[in-house]
């Protein structure tokens, strides 16, 4: 399916993963929010349960393995052009517990990196993925 002007939404898969005080970020390769800093994640394929497809993406973006452990939100993303909707995505955001890897940005991300919390305002995240990843340092910091 087309991404660009689908005929229905899409499935997307993201993962917050926290390290001490700070959160995993990738900026954007392609559209939509190309350029932008965001959450790590991707869609989800035929046939692929979610928590496999934000593992899958998770490692194609980032280089790094992770466990995904429960939700963090549902929303949706629709950019509109006039009348037509130019993109429309429902994203599952999971907090994920990082299990090994090496952080090596891919093809799809211009940058990848480890970004305390203090510094979040600088990255100009969108309000709801602020809010996920404000979710997420609550959970991790319950279970520490």
């Amino acid at each position: 399916m087309k991404r660009e002007y689908p005929d229905r939404p899409i499935v997307g898969v993201g993962g917050v993963v926290i390290k001490g005080d700070r959160v995993l970020l990738v900026r954007r390769g392609s559209e939509p929010l190309k350029g932008e800093w965001s959450i790590p994640g991707g869609t989800l394929e035929l046939g692929e349960e979610l928590a496999a497809a934000a593992r899958r993406e998770l490692k194609e973006e980032t280089g790094l393995e992770v466990e995904p452990l429960e939700v963090l939100g549902v929303f949706d993303r629709i950019i509109r052009d006039g009348r037509k909707i130019r993109y429309h995505y429902v994203i599952v955001d999971f907090a994920c517990r990082l299990k090994g890897g090496k952080l090596a940005p891919a093809s799809d991300v211009l940058d990848a990196r480890w970004v305390r919390r203090k510094d979040l305002a600088r990255y100009r995240l969108t309000r709801i993925a602020t809010s996920v990843i404000r979710r997420a340092f609550r959970l991790f910091n319950k279970k520490d």
